[in-house]
């Protein structure tokens, strides 16, 4: 068998670095408890941290850093704002909850897509949607309540994650369609930066990590960050949004995991059924893109186009 034969699609090979990434940013809430600082001022540190490598990348691209288009400084906002309120729920709830609320993003994509960009989604979709979302709940309902600071508050917060989530995963769709994943996430990122850290100052949060281990979980979500965002950028460039909005909701079935592992957190076995009705959902949402491209490629009745 030839290395030609062995080689992935274009689309195949989307996927998997975008369920790589996912599976990346799911580090995200964990790193978050271990900064040893305030949730705006883990996001700001995750930016800076993240900018070298990022500078390095971009710099490589065709037609290097260059000037940001309107849509990578949206992306920006969107992003600021997606971190401060993100990190604000991951300490007042679960990981898991916080996770999961703010990976409704798929709805408020779809939905978008649907009615403004007139995107009619294949009825599969729609069906791998609502399996995702039920288990997205699952997840978040078997939790036991006890976890984090003010689980109301931050279920709350996590849950307005989904339509700055939504912003900015839009936003890079349309950047990535004049610029390469590298560019838009650096200057998404050099937009960010000072946006967390005025949101950090005003609101009184400790800024600098109190030890060395603080520092170590800052320059490990930089890393994080490069390779989780700038991964799931890559794939925006190859796949609907509406289907990679989908695909990433392994984020919170790692989470979950890694919240078990690291600090104890319940895992519940409705819990454990949701991730796997997300899981699934995913699966599905794959077989509906593939069989609305293969009606696509039909060709019409009598000849017509």
């Amino acid at each position: 068998m030839s290395a030609l034969a062995l080689r992935p699609s274009p689309r195949a090979l989307a996927l998997i670095v975008l369920l790589i990434a996912a599976c990346v940013l799911g580090l995200a809430p964990i790193l978050v408890r271990l900064t040893q600082t305030g949730p705006a001022a883990a996001g700001f540190w995750r930016f800076v941290f993240a900018l070298p490598l990022l500078t390095l990348l971009a710099s490589r691209e065709p037609g290097g850093i260059a000037t940001p288009s309107k849509w990578a400084l949206l992306a920006g906002l969107f992003f600021a704002l997606d971190l401060s309120f993100w990190h604000y729920g991951i300490v007042m709830t679960s990981v898991a909850n916080a996770t999961v609320l703010c990976n409704l993003t798929p709805v408020v994509v779809t939905l978008f897509g649907w009615f403004a960009l007139k995107e009619r989604p294949h009825r599969l979709f729609l069906v791998a949607l609502v399996l995702a979302m039920g288990g997205a709940f699952a997840m978040a309902a078997g939790a036991d309540g006890r976890q984090g600071t003010n689980p109301p508050l931050g279920d709350a917060f996590s849950l307005s994650v989904a339509v700055w989530y939504s912003g900015y995963f839009l936003a890079v769709k349309a950047a990535r369609a004049t610029a390469g994943a590298m560019r838009v996430t650096f200057w998404a990122t050099l937009l960010g930066a000072p946006l967390l850290l005025i949101v950090a100052l005003v609101l009184g949060e400790d800024i600098v990590p109190a030890g060395p281990a603080g520092w170590a979980a800052c320059v490990a979500m930089g890393v994080m960050h490069v390779f989780g965002q700038g991964g799931v950028a890559w794939a925006l460039g190859k796949l609907p949004a509406s289907v990679t909005a989908v695909t990433i909701l392994i984020q919170p079935v790692i989470a979950g995991l890694l919240g078990w592992w690291v600090f104890g957190e319940t895992l519940t076995p409705i819990q454990a059924v949701g991730g796997a009705l997300v899981l699934g959902a995913i699966v599905m949402a794959q077989r509906s893109q593939r069989a609305s491209t293969a009606l696509a490629a039909q060709p019409a009745p009598n000849g017509l186009k």
